[in-house]
């Protein structure tokens, strides 16, 4: 498996076979995060969504939700579900 520099994890890590999601963005998620960040972004992502009942249908839930993403992946001060213990 080929490998990337996780700018989340300061390691070389196990890269993303395929950009994530469609465009720019996902091309620089793929570029620059490993598979383990983003398995464990999509772990939150669903927190979040059930958590706050998000409409994704609703731009402004889209947006907050890639918002918290950016937040995420670079270590920054992200939205945590109630009672989220993060992994040691």
């Amino acid at each position: 498996m080929n490998k990337v520099f996780c700018k989340k994890y300061k390691k070389e890590l196990d890269a993303l076979i395929q950009a994530p999601i469609p465009g720019p963005k996902g091309e620089e998620i793929q570029l620059n995060f490993s598979q383990k960040a983003w398995n464990e972004w999509i772990s939150l992502q669903t927190m979040l969504i059930n958590e706050k009942h998000l409409d994704l249908s609703l731009k402004e839930n889209r947006k907050w939700l890639n918002e918290q993403m950016s937040l995420f992946l670079n270590n920054e001060d992200y939205e945590k579900p109630s009672g989220f213990i993060p992994q040691q």
